[in-house]
């Protein structure tokens, strides 16, 4: 569905408003998964709800590369996301958590966990700064 919109601002925080309406011709329910695509520029996020409207995430970095800001009025893209949320594992987390029988705990996370989990490993600098960031992994877990 597309349509003409305010980027909503909170403080820090943005976020595209749906209406009660748009929602429902989504599909999917009341917190769906979907993908927006602003100023030709398209990530994944949810609807969530906060003090009775329904509204879809979007962080700095989305901002940042969609060129946008809290206040600007544009044409905004949403559509149902039916594709599976994957999330791919390193080697060492693979290793560490097969080594503690710990996959099944980990593939039980939300992908959104398991995302922040993992790019947060990959962004490590160092060999010591990543092992520790797996060791915390494990910690959660057990």
């Amino acid at each position: 569905m597309k349509f003409k919109t305010t980027i909503q601002q909170f403080g820090n925080n943005t976020g595209i408003e749906l209406s009660e309406k748009q929602l429902e011709e989504l599909g999917g329910g009341n917190r769906p998964l979907v993908t927006v695509t602003l100023n030709g520029y398209t990530y994944r996020g949810a609807v969530g709800s906060m003090k009775g409207r329904y509204l879809i995430s979007l962080s700095a970095a989305n901002r940042k590369n969609a060129n946008v800001q809290g206040g600007d009025t544009l044409e905004v893209e949403v559509v149902l996301d039916t594709a599976p949320r994957t999330v791919e594992i390193p080697p060492d987390l693979q290793e560490a958590l097969s080594g503690k029988s710990l996959e099944t705990a980990f593939d039980k996370l939300a992908p959104s966990r398991k995302k922040a989990f993992v790019n947060s490993i990959l962004d490590a600098k160092t060999e010591e700064t990543r092992q520790r960031r797996i060791d915390k992994v494990i910690d959660f877990l057990t």
